[in-house]
């Protein structure tokens, strides 16, 4: 169901990382990382896909050759963008308690995954609700945050990209990617500024802001890859992550305050 989809944007970032070409053993190695096999002393179940190496506790085989097939195709998605070679390292614990005792944290309410470390750990019961392009669109996600890297970059970028590369081959139009943002807008609604910060907090006081604030950051995103291709849109990014945004933009003639003008007249159109 195409709601489904959304929902990641409603439910945070969803989180699942990734390990580039080199963090994890080669496909078919014998030789599990000391992570691995010290997660759980009653046995971890592994499985290797094409590029991904998936190991889970009490989790049924097919589980995880699920898990395999949707990271291998994370990384196939990430790598034709980033032109990086990505090798996803995903854990999948047996319940959400567990999951949440691996992270050190004391709950993982709402997501499907957090980000430890150079793993993934899957929060089994939230990621299952997900639909089979959902669970695509939130692994390419992660997958460009941790091959693009974060540091040095506005949430509104960061997630943005992240966003775009997760639905450039997803086949969805863009009113159902966005349709809490699609009802906002076809309602006189629009924010004047990028999203920052605030409106990706994780506090559970308004999901529908949150979700909005994803589908912003991506809409951004997708009109610097429409209006100036999408190598300009990858040089940009790692350009803000060494020189800061303004920097970034300035040889496209913008600033932050023009990209914001020109951001929002494409969501009225994207939406009209």
């Amino acid at each position: 169901m195409p709601e489904q989809v959304s929902r990641r944007a409603a439910m945070s970032c969803l989180l699942l990382l990734a390990v580039p070409a080199g963090g994890a053993p080669a496909v078919g190695s014998p030789v599990l990382p000391p992570e691995l096999r010290s997660l759980w002393p009653d046995g971890v179940v592994v499985r290797r896909g094409a590029r991904s190496t998936v190991a889970g506790h009490r989790t049924p085989p097919s589980v995880l050759d699920e898990v395999a097939r949707h990271a291998d195709t994370a990384a196939q998605r990430v790598s034709g963008v980033l032109g990086t070679s990505v090798r996803p390292l995903v854990v999948v614990p047996a319940s959400a308690r567990e999951a949440a005792d691996l992270a050190g944290v004391a709950r993982l309410d709402g997501l499907a995954a957090v980000a430890d470390g150079g793993r993934v750990i899957v929060v089994p019961e939230a990621y299952a609700m997900l639909n089979l392009t959902g669970k695509s669109v939130v692994l390419t996600h992660e997958l460009t945050h941790v091959a693009a890297g974060t540091d040095g970059v506005p949430p509104w970028l960061r997630e943005g990209f992240a966003d775009y590369v997760g639905y450039r081959d997803a086949g969805l139009p863009v009113p159902v990617a966005a349709a809490e943002l699609a009802a906002e807008v076809r309602a006189g609604r629009l924010q004047k500024a990028l999203p920052g910060p605030e409106a990706f907090a994780v506090d559970g006081r308004d999901p529908g802001r949150l979700a909005r604030a994803y589908q912003e950051a991506w809409l951004a995103c997708r009109f610097l890859a429409d209006r100036f291709g999408e190598r300009t849109l990858v040089r940009l990014y790692r350009d803000a992550r060494t020189a800061g945004v303004d920097r970034a933009l300035a040889p496209l003639g913008l600033s932050v305050a023009t990209l914001t003008a020109r951001w929002r007249a494409y969501v009225r159109h994207q939406f009209a």
